[in-house]
């Protein structure tokens, strides 16, 4: 599932089942997460049985769970509700001085006045045909980093995130292109330069040609074009993104549109990309449609 901000696989069932066997007023989805990743998340305070007994969102100092000292429960922003008590959370809260969040407000309420409201625990759900690595998967991708990790998950051998389970398998829209196409293969001889279309630990969408260049690590959207002697690593490009030849990219994100200069250098030079780009935590951006 790919829910606002956050990439997980659920079987919402399972949640479902746990959230009617204890007659819970809401069922909040929560994971542990380390405490110093905790405190840009909503975070529960849990007794014995499961029920919350605190709901605090952001924390400077998160309360650690009961035996695992390093880490605390981080709401996953998914709630199940009983139909009734949900409109009369909503209505209760319309009528307040509220910023009508359900972290910041509405649960947090729910708790103080004793309501029945529950935690269930991700990393128990269940996903046919998964491999082990995939158990509690889950991606907060607010950021440009961490959506940048969250796409070099899938370039990994075995996926903490995996796309490829058919027991499970991820719908989405596809467009009518061509398939992917690697072309040319020139090793190069003396002093040339090879030119070879080529991919490595990679994600190519349909509609990419591979030509004459080289990606490792990379994902790419459709219909994106790598021209010869290029060499893209540790990126994601989006639609339509054309590099050209001898350009050298390394920890961006191209969004849609961008025509790539052949011998442009992104990822290299920390303060020119600065000057012209946005740079987070190592990552380059480059915005849609970018004119170099």
């Amino acid at each position: 599932m790919f829910g606002g901000d956050h990439i997980y696989k659920m079987d919402v069932r399972q949640m479902f089942d746990v959230h009617l066997s204890r007659d819970a007023h809401a069922t909040v989805a929560v994971i542990p997460v380390p405490v110093h990743e905790a405190k840009a998340f909503g975070v529960l305070e849990v007794d014995a049985k499961g029920r919350v007994i605190a709901f605090e969102e952001k924390p400077s100092i998160p309360k650690e769970i009961p035996g695992r000292p390093g880490f605390a429960l981080a709401s996953m922003g998914n709630y199940i509700f009983e139909t009734g008590v949900l409109v009369d959370e909503l209505t209760r809260d319309a009528s307040g001085d509220s910023a009508h969040d359900f972290g910041r407000n509405i649960l947090p309420d729910m708790v103080g006045r004793g309501a029945k409201v529950y935690a269930y625990d991700f990393s128990t759900n269940e996903i046919q045909g998964s491999h082990p690595n995939e158990r509690g998967y889950w991606r907060d991708v607010g950021t440009i980093a961490s959506y940048w990790q969250a796409n070099m998950d899938q370039v990994q051998v075995v996926p903490p995130f995996d796309l490829y389970n058919s027991r499970w398998p991820i719908r989405t829209w596809t467009r009518p292109l061509p398939p992917a196409k690697f072309v040319f293969a020139d090793p190069g001889t003396g002093q040339g330069h090879a030119r070879m279309g080529i991919a490595t630990d990679s994600l190519v969408s349909e509609g990419c040609i591979i030509s004459g260049g080289r990606i490792d690590r990379c994902v790419l959207s459709p219909l994106v074009r790598i021209n010869s002697f290029a060499h893209v690593e540790e990126s994601v490009l989006m639609d339509d993104v054309d590099v050209g030849r001898h350009a050298r990219i390394r920890r961006a994100i191209i969004d849609k549109g961008v025509r790539i200069p052949g011998g442009t250098e992104i990822g290299y030079d920390p303060e020119l990309d600065a000057r012209r780009f946005t740079v987070a935590d190592g990552i380059v951006v480059v915005p849609k449609g970018y004119r170099f």
